[in-house]
């Protein structure tokens, strides 16, 4: 998208988020308008959920921020949202907790939308903090204890599966060579080469929607 689209990585730019009221407006309304919001889970996603169902699956890191996992059934217990989700939102004053979906509801009579929740200790005053997804933005950290929890789980596991991703984007690239130096056997499943491919003990260059379900199958029957 951003090869694409070069300059919608503006609607994630945390600076302009937080110092610019027409950016967030933009933003917002991007963002509910975008096939992200409304895309649902395909086939790899799916048998990624299946794979947690079966008692298989110990860590789903992933670099995508549509909430697809989730609504293809994996769950928290599996997931770490490496780059963070669209599908909840916070307060980025008092932290409070937001669904997306309702904030998406409402944006057409608050296209900017600000903390309403009351604060006992400013006399039920509401907060009127910004309201900004859970998505992380450029120029922000990932979220706290992701990589160290990935590369934990990574480092534990008895294969390590690299789904669809080019290998490119750090720091979750570096979960390859972690985990083979680890000595956890590595299936790379892309269209096109990586730069790890040669750590890999398995490259599968075929479509994830038809080869990972394929692999699935094939792990379970096992």
């Amino acid at each position: 998208m951003w090869t694409k689209h070069p300059e919608q990585q503006s609607v994630y730019d945390i600076d302009a988020f937080l110092h610019d009221q027409q950016a967030r407006e933009y933003s917002w309304r991007w963002q509910k308008e975008s096939p992200v919001w409304n895309a649902q889970p395909g086939e790899a996603h799916k048998a990624l959920a299946l794979l947690e169902q079966a008692g298989m699956l110990t860590l789903l890191a992933t670099q995508n921020f549509d909430a697809l996992h989730e609504k293809a059934g994996n769950t928290d217990k599996v997931i770490v949202n490496l780059h963070g989700t669209i599908g909840t939102s916070h307060c980025m004053t008092c932290h409070a907790k937001y669904d997306t979906a309702d904030i998406m509801d409402r944006l057409d009579e608050q296209p900017d939308p600000h903390c309403r929740r009351k604060l006992p200790y400013r006399g039920n005053m509401p907060c009127n903090g910004l309201i900004k997804t859970d998505v992380v933005y450029f120029g922000e950290m990932l979220p706290e204890g992701a990589m160290e929890t990935s590369m934990k789980r990574a480092c534990e596991a008895d294969e390590f599966w690299v789904i669809g991703s080019t290998l490119e984007v750090f720091p979750a690239a570096s979960l390859v060579p972690v985990a083979a130096q680890a000595g956890v056997p590595i299936t790379i499943m892309n269209m096109g080469r990586t730069q790890y491919d040669r750590l890999a003990t398995r490259l599968i260059h075929e479509d994830i929607a038809v080869a990972l379900p394929r692999l699935v199958d094939e792990t379970l029957a096992e």
